[in-house]
């Protein structure tokens, strides 16, 4: 039995309890659990698998998850500017679900956030990709069971993808986690506005009788 349905029975079982937007991508989620027979697979692997992810990871999974099928729109960082790109995607999850700000471009999510190695992924770290010829230039968020979930590129809609296709695989790039006490501190430090340089200290003037001593004559 393929190891997929252990990941969405996950997802389904947090799914009511999350805060995932927009409200109707819980919905749309069990949909496409239930079109693609995937609910009936379970088994009794589920509270196993449960007890491995955080709370947090699990809302921001599924938040995600409630996005699939979103078209993909290069500079896009919501729905309402007619769908995401791949970082705009990341970004936007990590908004939405931890009040987390990251940096606007795959190179630089990657540059900020904790490098793990792929060994140790867990659902809702980040995993990037060498797509256009160089580092860092693809970032989807990993769900679990080898799988990621991503805006991939124009034409397409935000999708789940195996790590271990050969496409995937040959261009894996890292793991990064976004350790969020670090990242809610730099969030805070750069919304924080720069204090005012202190004025230079006023130089004292001279006392008219010295600087008489000292006139031309």
């Amino acid at each position: 039995m393929s190891r997929w349905p252990i990941l969405t029975a996950v997802l389904l079982c947090v799914c009511a309890g999350a805060q995932a937007a927009p409200p109707a991508g819980n919905d749309e989620m069990g949909t496409y659990l239930a079109e693609h027979g995937l609910i009936s697979q379970i088994g009794g692997q589920l509270d196993q698998v449960r007890r491995t992810v955080s709370d947090k990871a699990s809302e921001l999974v599924v938040n995600a998850m409630g996005f699939l099928g979103v078209p993909y729109k290069r500079g896009g960082n919501s729905v309402a500017d007619g769908g995401f790109d791949c970082s705009g995607f990341v970004r936007a999850m990590y908004e939405q679900t931890l009040g987390l700000m990251l940096p606007r471009r795959a190179d630089q999510q990657a540059a900020a956030t904790e490098a793990i190695p792929r060994r140790d992924l867990r659902p809702g770290d980040l995993v990037f990709f060498n797509t256009m010829r160089r580092a860092f230039s693809h970032v989807g968020i990993y769900i679990g069971d080898g799988k990621f979930i991503h805006s991939p590129r124009t034409g397409a809609d935000v999708r789940i993808e195996d790590m271990d296709a050969r496409y995937w695989r040959t261009r894996f790039d890292g793991a990064r986690r976004v350790e969020t006490g670090a990242a809610t501190t730099a969030v805070a430090e750069a919304a924080t506005p720069t204090a005012a340089a202190a004025p230079a200290p006023a130089i004292p003037s001279i006392p008219s009788n010295i600087a008489q001593q000292f006139a031309p004559r």
